[in-house]
């Protein structure tokens, strides 16, 4: 996901978007460093699985810095925990842009917001957007320490193993398998697609300078957290979907736009059919991705129902 200056336009692959991002902001107080910049490419993998009777469930997920010249930027969260008495399976990708503080924010805050907002349980989806919203609302109050930069969300919440419900922000993307096929949950929130609305906000969309789609010629999402000087004519507003998990159900993908600017769907879903471990699964698609010269940060967790 892109973030542009005039002084750092390069234009990257698949369509000509721009990989290159600016210098990383100074790190709010007590949140963990980056990855240290590396010619080689570092990663992070692991997996694990759910609790009790959802114990089938698998996930598994693997991140890789990209070739631009800034820290790792993306954060994951992918884990099981127990609320109440029902079992719940937390998973989100952030990509961030203009620095790591507000995916760091985001990883360690946005889910607690959420199911701690009123009326989780009885409105779910309600509560994803009000908590959404609010969590921006204190990003921006908070821009004095975490900085001017912002971040993607796509986020996952399965209950009890049956009802998953996906939220998203931005272009990072949330697809499932079910019998083979691949079905996108997440919305790509473009320029592009939403021009009319920002404009509405007295804001623009232009693709100068480069070839992208950019609000006010710099953000290339249309969605965002954060982003205090473009937030007049930005949204943090979620689009939500549902699905019930049956036993067509085959796995979940989450990705951010490292990987789905060089592969689509059926062909992510068709590589991680062929095995059956989710870690080497995610693992596999961050290398295709590496292999096909996507430069950005690559984030990738592949559940697994079955």
């Amino acid at each position: 996901m892109c973030f542009l200056r005039l002084n750092c336009l390069r234009k990257g692959e698949n369509g000509g978007r721009s990989s290159e991002k600016r210098e990383k902001l100074p790190m709010a107080s007590g949140m963990q460093p980056a990855a240290k910049m590396n010619p080689v490419h570092t990663a992070d993998t692991g997996k694990g699985q759910g609790q009790g009777t959802h114990n089938q469930i698998v996930h598994g997920f693997s991140l890789v810095k990209g070739k631009s010249r800034h820290p790792m930027e993306d954060k994951h969260v992918a884990e099981f925990k127990r609320v109440k008495e029902h079992e719940l399976g937390l998973f989100a990708i952030y990509d961030g842009h203009l620095g790591d503080s507000v995916p760091a924010y985001l990883q360690r805050y946005l889910f607690d917001n959420i199911l701690n907002e009123s009326g989780f349980w009885q409105n779910p989806a309600e509560a994803m957007k009000k908590a959404y919203l609010n969590t921006d609302t204190t990003i921006l109050d908070k821009a004095p320490t975490l900085g001017v930069g912002g971040s993607t969300a796509v986020t996952a919440i399965l209950v009890d193993g049956r009802r998953l419900l996906v939220a998203n922000v931005g272009d990072s993307r949330a697809v499932l398998c079910r019998q083979g096929t691949a079905i996108q949950l997440s919305v790509d929130h473009e320029p592009s697609a939403e021009r009319g609305s920002i404009e509405g906000k007295g804001g623009f969309v232009s693709n100068m300078p480069g070839d992208v789609p950019r609000v006010d010629g710099q953000l290339a999402v249309a969605r965002a957290f954060g982003d205090k000087s473009l937030k007049v004519h930005l949204s943090a507003q979620p689009d939500i979907a549902e699905i019930k998990i049956d036993q067509y159900t085959e796995f979940l993908i989450l990705a951010s736009d490292g990987l789905w600017k060089v592969m689509k769907n059926q062909e992510a879903t068709d590589h991680v059919r062929r095995v059956r471990d989710p870690q080497i699964a995610a693992k596999m698609l961050t290398d295709e991705a590496l292999v096909r010269k996507s430069k950005d940060d690559i984030s990738c967790i592949v559940v697994r129902f079955q």
